[in-house]
């Protein structure tokens, strides 16, 4: 049965589909199954990953609104191994069609549940807010993965996120678990970037990934060309950075051995 995984942070701007579409496409390349849903009115992953969204037909959106099996509407994608569930424009409306539903809040994961054996891996790319669509990636997910830019006000939020996360836990999943905050944006230049990585380690401490993922102009590049950044330059740091971040978060799971040690992942 796979793992579900949803990457939140209402925050916007810290990475959070970048971290979506490339850990995505590194697990599939480390040949594990994947489904990326697409959980964003933005729809910003789907986007990302080649589709034109005019051409969309089925969507998130009719898998929580119309019931439709997420099997009919999973898409093959440029990774081998990855499945992408796509957003569309309609899923703005959903929170609102979703209100008079029954057991709302556990509509994605009803849905999901009905694909989870078919998979390692499923993404969830919430939106950046605490809507009902977050509540039920939250709800539908086995564990979260928190973007924290290292930026000013990294941590700014982040304790409503962590009261939402504890509030899921103490009602609608028990089972949710932290995976782990990853940080983005950094630059080893940046006073401001270290003094994050410090300030983020002291207060989460071995909950922070040890992989940094660096401030990279092939990972900004990729989306625009409709690619993750490990099919648009493999060679690029951004590559190496998710590809390390996907390697250590199978090795927390204990799926594999992994043979890069903390000063590797932190590499140019």
């Amino acid at each position: 049965m796979g793992k579900v995984v949803a990457i939140a942070n209402q925050k916007g701007g810290v990475g959070k589909t970048t971290t979506a579409i490339n850990l995505a496409a590194s697990l599939a390349v480390l040949e594990y199954k994947v489904l990326l849903v697409d959980a964003d009115p933005q729809a910003n992953a789907t986007s990302g990953y080649g589709f034109d969204l005019r051409n969309i037909k089925t969507s998130i959106y009719d898998c929580l609104v119309e019931g439709t099996n997420p099997a009919e509407v999973a898409l093959e994608t440029q990774s081998e191994g990855l499945k992408l569930i796509p957003s569309h424009i309609d899923l703005v409306g959903a929170e609102i069609e979703m209100l008079n539903l029954p057991n709302r809040e556990r509509i994605m994961k009803n849905a999901l549940d009905k694909v989870k054996d078919d998979y390692d891996f499923i993404l969830i790319d919430c939106s950046p807010s605490l809507g009902l669509l977050t509540l039920n990636a939250l709800t539908a997910a086995d564990s979260v993965m928190i973007p924290v830019q290292c930026e000013y006000f990294a941590l700014e939020g982040l304790g409503k996120l962590l009261n939402t996360i504890k509030m899921i836990q103490n009602g609608l999943n028990p089972e949710l678990q932290i995976e782990g905050f990853v940080l983005t944006m950094y630059d080893a230049r940046l006073r401001l970037s270290n003094q994050v990585v410090d300030e983020v380690k002291t207060h989460f401490e071995d909950m922070v990934f040890k992989t940094l993922i660096r401030r990279n102009i092939k990972l900004s590049e990729a989306p625009s060309f409709g690619q993750p950044v490990l099919l648009y330059d493999a060679s690029s740091a951004g590559t190496k950075s998710y590809l390390n971040l996907a390697r250590e978060m199978l090795q927390r799971n204990g799926l594999t051995e992994m043979s890069l040690d903390e000063k590797d992942l932190n590499a140019e």
